[in-house]
């Protein structure tokens, strides 16, 4: 039997209902904001994140799904929103409309990573960006986005940590002393990072690897925060005075430290207890130098993504369920064969104002009503030989026991009244 590829899920029942939940929560949240959904498409040229997430960064170098097309291009399944949101606001001329520009997606994302709790090949996210200044005050508003969803979610036990990568010439410091504190341990670093201890050593401190890990440890590495200009450092000094005038509640990490490389001054991640080591819901930070990286004119943003699988977990870590849905659903029952096409035509007449089903062949009442409950319907609609004569419908309450007959002709109306 062929079964899903490892890595990938079907989704449906409460892991969906879960799914849609989160998907329109974001929607109301950030669109009451002012932002504005964009579906950009789930393969893109390979340079759009080569050039933006950087070549020296796990996603490039071991997690995209690269392939090439009929017509020789390389192209690759999105491992992340921001770069290819960034490709279409330029692309589309948005530079141009009234700024900051808020776009806001949904959807699949994919990364050849080893699949475990919460990390799997196809994932989804739900993502937000901010385009077209370079305020805190920008930073501040996408941050408290981010916890308005997760507290309008019911979620409680989250940690929002809070640091700065600094500007380019911030990184360019940092990044030497990095080589010179590393450089002595240079052989118990990973292959890996052995090769970006030149290149991109601020990479290393991404790693995963246990080794490089050790080592980082062993040299007692500053954070970046001791290097941030008087720029960079300001501009995270005010991001943390509007938090807390917001009344956000958030940790300054001074080893945090984004895996991709478009990030700059503002960096922040949200983790929680219930997912275990691997903690982080999600995060993002600003990329002001993005659209450079991209052929476009520079523009500043600042976005964030989630992971809603992980997202589930760490709900469910909570006790949290989906709320059931309201049974406002009839289910008509056929009572002989004659009254099949009745009510598959009065079904559709309710449709959408109500969710009507109905049964495809004649039953009897009591099969009919175990049909109705196993499908969430509140009311079942009995028709046979006495209703067809009357023009009528005998609906039946599944919560009160009440049974009433309708004329086929008000049953509209009824909807519209309950």
């Amino acid at each position: 039997m062929i079964q899903a590829i490892r890595g990938t899920r079907d989704l449906f029942g409460e892991e969906l209902q879960w799914h849609r939940i989160i998907e329109a929560t974001t929607r109301d949240v950030l669109e009451a904001a002012g932002a504005i959904e964009i579906r950009t498409p789930i393969f893109e040229d390979a340079a759009v994140f080569e050039k933006g997430v950087g070549a020296t960064t796990d996603i490039v170098q071991h997690e995209m799904y690269t392939f090439t097309d009929r017509g020789g291009r390389r192209l690759v399944l999105r491992p992340e929103g921001t770069a290819g949101v960034m490709r279409a606001f330029l692309e589309h001329g948005m530079q141009v409309w009234p700024l900051p520009v808020k776009l806001y997606y949904l959807g699949p994302m994919f990364r050849a990573e080893r699949p475990q709790k919460g990390r799997q090949r196809q994932f989804h996210q739900a993502g937000f960006e901010s385009i077209g200044l370079e305020s805190p005050l920008a930073d501040a508003e996408a941050i408290a986005l981010l916890v308005d969803i997760l507290k309008a979610l019911g979620l409680k036990r989250f940690e929002l940590k809070l640091s700065s990568l600094g500007d380019p010439e911030d990184r360019i410091r940092y990044n030497d002393y990095l080589r010179q504190a590393l450089g002595p341990y240079a052989n118990e670093l990973s292959d890996d990072s052995r090769n970006r201890l030149q290149r991109n050593p601020m990479r290393i401190l991404d790693s995963k690897a246990e080794a490089d890990q050790a080592v980082l440890r062993k040299a007692g590495i500053r954070p970046i925060l001791e290097f941030l200009g008087p720029d960079a450092r300001s501009h995270f000094e005010v991001v943390q005075t509007y938090l807390n005038r917001l009344g956000i509640d958030f940790v300054v990490a001074p080893h945090l430290v984004r895996g991709l490389d478009y990030y700059r001054r503002t960096a922040f991640e949200v983790h929680h207890e219930g997912l275990g080591a691997q903690s982080a819901l999600g995060g993002g930070g600003r990329y002001d130098g993005l659209t450079e990286l991209l052929g476009g004119p520079s523009v500043p943003g600042i976005g964030w993504a989630i992971g809603i699988e992980r997202l589930v977990l760490a709900l469910k870590a909570e006790g949290q369920h989906p709320k059931k849905q309201e049974r406002r659903a009839i289910y008509f029952v056929p009572l002989d064969e004659d009254a099949v096409g009745e009510a598959l035509g009065l079904a559709q007449s309710l449709r959408p104002r109500i969710r009507a089903e109905f049964a495809y062949v004649p039953r009897r009442p009591a099969k009919g009503i175990k049909e109705a409950e196993k499908r969430g319907a509140r009311w079942v609609g009995f028709l046979g030989e006495a209703e067809r004569v009357r023009g009528t419908v005998t609906v039946k309450d599944l919560a009160t026991g009440e049974q009433h007959e309708l004329a086929r002709d008000a049953l509209g109306e009824w909807v519209e009244g309950l």
